[in-house]
């Protein structure tokens, strides 16, 4: 049996990718919580260069960059796929995964429930920050930038992926990332 390692932070929307899709796949892991003001020596010594979470270590090799571990767990396990079979559709899957990072995509989600169509897939993952995280994030600073009105199809499926079983227990609880958010606001500072 191999050993699977990850290294995160609760509150990371990037971390949640990565457990979602070990979760997914079946992947027995040990997940390590990592202090982001004072990280472990052994944190360090997988990740000396970004020194962010997450990493994945399979095997004492270490993997960053949740995207980048998301494509290795759907080559290295069996079970459902994350990135689609066809070499076209998986390129397009990478292009908004990576655009997804800069952009809301209203016209892309438009009559879909997932952006997968209607399962969830690799642009869905990378995009539950905006799901789950930039709603209670608006919440706590009273702020609202997405909104049902000016982006109604995102906002459906938000709807859709936060309330997907699957990807309802693989959250964390809400109140404690609303909890965090208000301090990290109070204080200034994220971690």
């Amino acid at each position: 049996m191999s050993e699977v390692k990850l290294f995160g932070a609760w509150f990371s929307p990037y971390v949640k990718r990565v457990e979602m899709a070990l979760n997914l796949k079946g992947v027995e892991y040990e997940y390590i919580e990592e202090d982001l003001k004072n990280k472990s020596p052994l944190f360090l010594q997988y990740n000396p260069i970004t020194k962010l979470v997450p990493v994945l270590v399979h095997n004492g090799k270490p993997i960053f960059e949740s995207t980048v571990i998301l494509e290795y767990i759907d080559e290295t396990w069996e079970g459902p796929s994350i990135f689609p079979k066809d070499p076209y559709d998986r390129a397009m899957s990478r292009f908004w995964a990576k655009f997804v990072e800069d952009k809301i995509l209203e016209n892309e989600i438009k009559g879909k429930k997932f952006f997968g169509g209607d399962n969830i897939g690799l642009v869905d993952y990378v995009a539950n920050y905006i799901a789950f995280w930039i709603p209670l994030l608006q919440d706590v600073v009273g702020f609202h930038i997405l909104t049902q009105d000016k982006f109604p199809n995102i906002w459906k499926w938000c709807y859709e992926l936060c309330n997907d079983s699957f990807v309802k227990k693989n959250l964390p609880e809400k109140e404690k990332v609303s909890s965090g958010l208000k301090r990290a606001v109070e204080t200034g500072s994220l971690y």
